[in-house]
């Protein structure tokens, strides 16, 4: 093998983002015949570093407001400004390290503020709640090495033989960050501008609050009434990170995702309510969703619906790649029984040997058993229930996570994770734990497996990235387990003393301003009626969730997709549209293919900038909030309610000027992608 040096300049091959022609293969920019310097200490520690920052700014973000950005971004972005100023050189395969190991903080960050944090919110309820530093930092570590572990499997599968069928969003504008910043030039330059115009838009709109974030057909009269006696509202967000998604992840999934959740919102918000009214009518009672307004339908009712689907997308898609399952297990049993000696494979292809995967992933699953047999203290064999069904849960949902982040680019492990607190209840109550005692290893068990998920979400995301870029996956996934490490103890340390400095739950005279922790408090009041004997449960919701995911297969579509839609917030979703409009005008609005083509790759590489700028611009609002600025000092079109400064009710200009602003963004991304003639 070639060491270390690339003559050629570095040049995503045209390939990348399309599917092969028969015969055809896929050379990465690094190219598998050639070393290159990836696992440095310079990389490993600066991966490190990042880790720890991201981590902390990451949890307190979460915890305070609900919202945990995106850390794999920024950590590109800072990796090569980094590596641009030590001027190293071959610095692509060491940033990839870099941005692998440092986004161990978001992923873990999001697994764990969904549930831990609901265990201090119990035990102001429940004293006799113990909960130790160790319980915190086990939960997220144990989760995060099964993601990992989990994922290494689906490997080949997800990232090699789905190339080109399945956008990878989030991966594609982290490769076209990382590659721009290899290349400099003149598309270094359209990065840095469009992720200025980016980053300033959303936060012009998130810190200044000059325009709403999110317009509803409630800003035109009819509308707001239409909402109020029928429930039935159109959304959209207008950042530009949410439309610049849609361009990247193209047409075809952005349709599938915003029709899927129109049937949310469109029709079954509204059916419910007419349910309601016919029943009243029925019975001379009163529409218990009259009273509610859409979000609280969609909330309560409508998006078990979804997680249903999602459930059942996530059973497909297990079923769907049995193949590369069978394949990857039996080589390593094949390994273990000394029988065949599996040929090496290429560099870029190099995973870690499954033999050690089958040997690590029963070392953690016997660590597990011990940590809810020891450390939770259950019995033998609640031990033993509360094992085997993290274990199935988790695997069965690495697939779903994956596939997720591979669509939309977004993770529904609020919903799965709500899912296997219903399931790992209702079990563990059958086999006699309830009480405060059953809640807290529902909850250890929900924080272990929407830790795994969360991770296999993220990381294969840095493994499509080391695909397209010609990485070592055996590389990236043992580092992968350090950057885990730091990041679960971090946020582990982070969440003991953020509970010690405001608490979670407002106790006067003592924590008087609480973190809001919105997910760990949701989940808190999920499982406390949950771990009674006879609890209520939406079975048929979830079944009939799961009836439209088989007949979305059945009519050939991608059904996680669909499900995604029915189960995100429409006004997430509705933005993917415009984006895939665009996409879809950029690669055949001109006659001449080369021109669409030229256009389409700069419209690939706004969205990035867009992506990336609104990213680390959302890193730049966390901090503020960590230091308690506010930057709303203007107060256009607001007025104080309830202490705080709110739109004005009933005033249209907020979501008037978020419209306006919205269409300058997109006259400024068609005006820039056409600029090649």
């Amino acid at each position: 093998m070639e060491d270390l040096q690339n003559d050629k300049p570095f040049e995503l091959p045209e390939n990348a983002y399309r599917e092969l022609k028969e015969g055809e293969t896929y050379e990465p920019v690094m190219p598998a015949s050639k070393k290159f310097p990836e696992t440095t200490t310079w990389s490993v520690l600066m991966g490190l570093l990042m880790a720890v920052i991201f981590s902390a700014a990451a949890a307190y973000a979460g915890l305070k407001i609900g919202q945990v950005f995106e850390a794999a971004i920024p950590i590109s972005i800072i990796a090569i400004g980094a590596s641009a100023l030590s001027k190293r050189k071959n610095a692509l395969g060491q940033n990839v390290i870099i941005q692998s190991i440092g986004a161990s903080s978001g992923v873990i960050v999001a697994g764990a503020i969904f549930t831990i944090p609901a265990l201090y919110i119990l035990q102001y309820k429940y004293p006799d709640i113990e909960i130790k530093f160790i319980e915190i930092f086990l939960a997220a570590l144990l989760g995060g090495i099964l993601g990992i572990l989990f994922l290494i499997p689906f490997r080949k599968y997800f990232v090699k033989e789905q190339h080109g069928k399945l956008p990878f969003p989030e991966a594609k504008a982290t490769t076209e960050i990382l590659i721009s910043g290899e290349k400099g030039g003149k598309q270094a330059g359209l990065l840095i501008t469009s992720g200025l115009i980016g980053g300033i838009y959303d936060f012009m709109a998130a810190q200044f609050r000059l325009w709403s974030d999110t317009v509803t057909t409630r800003v035109i009269p009819w509308g707001a009434e239409l909402a109020e006696n029928t429930k039935m509202v159109f959304k959209m967000s207008t950042s530009a990170l949410v439309f610049s998604f849609g361009y990247l992840i193209g047409l075809k999934y952005a349709l599938i995702i915003a029709v899927g959740s129109m049937l949310s919102w469109l029709v079954f918000v509204p059916l419910f309510n007419e349910i309601g009214n016919m029943m009243a009518a029925a019975g001379g009672g009163v529409n218990i969703f009259a009273a509610m307004s859409p979000e609280a339908i969609f909330s309560g009712y409508v998006r078990n619906i979804g997680i249903g689907a999602i459930a059942m997308a996530g059973i497909i898609g297990i079923i769907k790649s049995s193949g590369v399952i069978k394949k990857s297990f039996g080589l390593a049993f094949s390994g273990l029984s000394g029988k065949t000696k599996a040929e090496q494979p290429e560099r870029t292809q190099k995973d870690i040997k499954m033999t050690f995967v089958l040997m690590f992933i029963l070392l953690t699953v016997i660590a597990v058993f011990i940590f809810l047999y020891a450390g939770i203290q259950l019995t033998l064999v609640q031990a033993l229930v509360a094992l085997v069904t993290l274990v199935i849960v988790s695997f069965l949902f690495t697939t779903v996570a994956a596939n997720a982040i591979a669509i939309v680019g977004s993770n529904p492990v609020s919903g799965m994770t709500l899912m296997t607190l219903i399931l790992s209840s209702v079990i563990l109550v059958g086999v006699g734990l309830e009480g405060a005692s059953g809640m807290v290893a529902s909850l250890i068990i929900g924080g272990v497996v929407c830790t795994a998920l969360s991770m296999a979400g993220g990381f294969i995301t840095d493994l499509k990235v080391g695909y397209w870029l010609g990485s070592t996956p055996a590389k990236q996934q043992s580092f992968k387990f350090l950057g885990t490490l730091v990041s679960a103890a971090t946020v582990g340390i982070v969440i003991y003393i953020l509970n010690g400095a405001y608490g979670f739950v407002k106790v006067p005279g003592v924590h008087d301003d609480p973190m809001a922790a919105p997910q760990a408090n949701a989940m808190a009041s999920i499982i406390e009626p949950l771990m009674q004997p006879g609890a209520s449960v939406p079975w048929m919701l979830f079944a009939f969730g799961a009836i439209i995911s088989l007949l979305i297969n059945w009519l050939g579509l991608p059904s996680l997709a669909f499900a995604l839609g029915m189960f995100i917030p429409l006004h997430l979703n509705t933005p993917l549209i415009v984006g895939g409009l665009l996409h879809k005008f950029m690669s055949t609005g001109h006659k001449d293919p080369e021109v669409n083509k030229a256009r389409e790759q700069r419209g690939t590489l706004i969205s990035s900038g867009f992506i990336a700028g609104a990213a680390l611009f959302g890193v730049v609002g966390a901090l503020l909030l960590f230091f308690d600025v506010n930057l709303n000092f203007l107060h256009v079109n607001q007025m104080q309610i309830k202490g705080s400064w709110d739109w004005i009710p009933g005033c249209p200009w907020p979501e008037v000027t978020a419209l306006i602003a919205f269409a300058a963004l997109i006259v400024y991304f068609v005006w820039d992608s056409k600029r090649i003639k």
